[in-house]
């Protein structure tokens, strides 16, 4: 994981910004307290022992299509797709997936280390507003490599990578931005801890997450492998349900861990 510095940030895109959302709207200056944040995406090789220790069975991505993580227990696991190599993101996951890995992730440390024994995470989601910030990384362009989407900065439909709209790329393909990430823009979404709403108005200011009792829809950030430019910027956000309808990108869609600083 990587040390995240605390600091004051712009979050949202201004109206200028090429292939700008409503949704990325109103801009608004946030503060965000030190934390760590996985180095890359949860890795297909690292959610495989998650599920082989647990017997965890996620729902399928695509019912029609029979895509799903496969789970028979007795130490045994296999991912969605004849071919997934382990060092992609894990993807074909929906929010409750994500948050199913942290907590067994608590479970471990806690086992390991009998003095957190009911005390919260220390792992957990990163909230929209840290991932953000990490994702910007101290810049204030559309992408921390610059305005443009140029060539060979992500893995997108068009950033002119060897992967563009064909496949993931594996976790490392790509440079890191100036905090030392890997993959936070392209490649494959990234849940965050947050539920959707469509602006951010009433949004915290404080760098945590802004959740809600009903949550249906949560956010994801950074964009995929199948994605236009456009929503591969800092800024770019949008919702995922997971019913299979017209908002589920849980086949896109991955994680990285974030966890608390002392």
């Amino acid at each position: 994981m990587i040390g995240i510095p605390g600091g004051r940030f712009a979050m949202g895109s201004p109206a200028s910004e090429p292939g700008r959302f409503d949704a990325e709207g109103p801009q608004h200056y946030v503060s965000v307290r030190a934390f760590a944040l996985g180095k890359y995406d949860v890795t297909t090789e690292e959610f495989l022992l998650f599920l082989k220790d647990t017997g965890y069975q996620p729902r399928p991505c695509n019912s029609i299509l029979g895509e799903s993580w496969h789970s028979p227990g007795h130490g045994l696991a296999y991912p969605p797709y004849d071919v997934l190599p382990r060092r992609w993101p894990a993807v074909c996951l929906d929010w409750s997936d994500a948050e199913a890995y942290v907590a067994w992730l608590n479970a471990k440390v806690r086992a390991a280390r009998p003095l957190l024994a009911g005390k919260k995470g220390p792992y957990r989601l990163p909230s929209e507003a840290e991932w953000e910030y990490a994702a910007r990384a101290g810049t204030t362009t559309a992408r921390w490599w610059g305005a443009e989407i140029g060539r060979n900065n992500a893995n997108c439909n068009g950033c002119g990578s060897n992967w563009d709209y064909r496949e993931l790329s594996d976790v490392d393909s790509f440079q890191a931005n100036p905090f030392g990430l890997y993959g936070m823009l392209g490649n494959a979404w990234q849940w965050t801890a947050d539920c959707w709403h469509p602006s951010y108005v009433g949004a915290p200011s404080d760098g945590s997450a802004w959740t809600a009792k009903d949550c249906t829809k949560h956010v994801v950030r950074g964009g995929s492998w199948d994605n236009v430019p456009e929503f591969i910027r800092s800024a770019a956000r949008s919702g995922s349900t997971r019913d299979g309808g017209e908002y589920d990108y849980s086949s896109l869609a991955g994680f990285r861990v974030a966890r608390n600083l002392p």
